[in-house]
C-alpha cells in the first residue's frame, strides 16, 4: 500500500511540475509580447504595432476615447501620441487558456504633437494567443488612485 501511495505522490508531483513549467513559459511569452509592444510604441513602428494587435483591437484611453487598430497605429506613427520613454511598474500576468490579462502602471515621458509631457496610468491589457503568437485584443487605461 505504501508503494502505491509513494508512486501516486511522484506522479502527482510530476504532473504539477509540467503544468507549472507550461504556465511559466506562457507568462514569459506574454512578458516578451508586452516588451515588444512597448518598444514598438516608443519606436512608432507600424509594422510591429500591426503584428502585435488584432484588427478588431479596442484600445481605450483614460479619457474614455476608444480606438480601433488602425486609429491606434496612426495615432502613434503620426506623433499625436508620442512616447519618448515607457516604464512599466508592478506588472502582473494572469493566464487562463489562450487569454492573458496583464496589469501594470505605465509611467511615460511623452511628446504628443511636439508638446513634452508626462503620464502615469493604470493599464489593463487583454492578450489572446493565435497561431502561436500573443496579440493585443483590448487595452483599458485609467488614472491610478
Amino acid at each position: 500500500m505504501k508503494k502505491y501511495f509513494y508512486c501516486l505522490i511522484v506522479i502527482a508531483s510530476f504532473i504539477i511540475s509540467i503544468n507549472v513549467n507550461a504556465q511559466n513559459k506562457k507568462v514569459k511569452e506574454v512578458e516578451a509580447a508586452v516588451q515588444q509592444l512597448t518598444k514598438a510604441m516608443i519606436d512608432a513602428d507600424s509594422v510591429q504595432l500591426y503584428a502585435l494587435t488584432y484588427p478588431d483591437l479596442k484600445y481605450a484611453h483614460s479619457t474614455g476615447k476608444v480606438q480601433n487598430q488602425r486609429e491606434f497605429v496612426e495615432g502613434i506613427t503620426s506623433g499625436r501620441s508620442d512616447f519618448v520613454t515607457i516604464d512599466l511598474q508592478n506588472q502582473t500576468i494572469d493566464i487562463i487558456g489562450n487569454t492573458a490579462c496583464v496589469r501594470h502602471i505605465l509611467d511615460a515621458k511623452t511628446n504628443d504633437s511636439n508638446v513634452p509631457g508626462h503620464t502615469r496610468l493604470a493599464i489593463l491589457l487583454v492578450w489572446a494567443k493565435e497561431s502561436g503568437k500573443w496579440k493585443l485584443l483590448a487595452r483599458q487605461a485609467v488614472k491610478p488612485q
